[in-house]
């Protein structure tokens, strides 16, 4: 094989990936705030890096792992449970666990932490006014009415998270900024 040919060869990012460690990035934040939008375009820089990445989606878990559940405390803390335990698997096997769900009380927020290596916490933010504003289903708005109960940073309470690694501005930032400013605290945590 030619110099040219051998320079060529895409083998640093899998050499590299090989050798980094899995870990959890926990997007939190209110509904609407950036979190999944942000945490697939982690993704795929992640995949184009060569790491195998899963991103675990708060309403698409909600829709199978966690149907049935309501949104009491209790049920909003299993959730969250379930969404780490998952992740914890996934790490086990290499793989880059990305997970976006409200994820309103720290401390279950914290035991996830706990129980979880290389967990890195990521923090949505957005002024209320501009969650109303971009909230195509009118939810902010019902709830701001009163017609929907335990609505998370409306009628339920949201921690914000006292030290997370990374955090954002959704409505001060362009998605791919966010995602540089994230991206770049991996780096300086060497998980990527």
């Amino acid at each position: 094989m030619s110099e040219t040919a051998t320079a060529s060869r895409p083998a640093a990012p899998q050499a590299a990936a090989a050798t980094a460690p899995a870990f959890t990035l926990w997007f939190t934040g209110l509904s609407g705030a950036g979190k999944s939008t942000i945490a697939n375009l982690l993704a795929q820089r992640l995949v184009a890096s060569g790491r195998k990445v899963e991103v675990l989606d708060g309403d698409v878990v909600r829709t199978h792992l966690s149907k049935g559940l309501g949104f009491s405390r209790e049920d909003r803390d299993t959730n969250i449970r379930r969404i780490g335990f998952v992740c914890q698997m996934l790490n086990r096997h290499g793989v880059v666990a990305i997970a976006a769900a409200i994820s309103p009380y720290r401390s279950v927020r914290d035991e996830v932490r706990a129980q979880t290596p290389n967990f890195v916490e990521v923090h949505a933010r957005c002024a209320l006014d501009t969650l109303v504003q971009r909230d195509v289903k009118g939810l902010y708005a019902k709830a701001l009415r009163g017609e929907i109960q335990q609505f998370t940073g409306v009628s339920d309470p949201y921690e914000e998270p006292l030290r997370p690694e990374a955090s954002f501005d959704s409505g001060a930032e362009t998605p791919e900024a966010s995602a540089d400013r994230i991206w770049a605290a991996l780096v300086q945590l060497g998980l990527v």
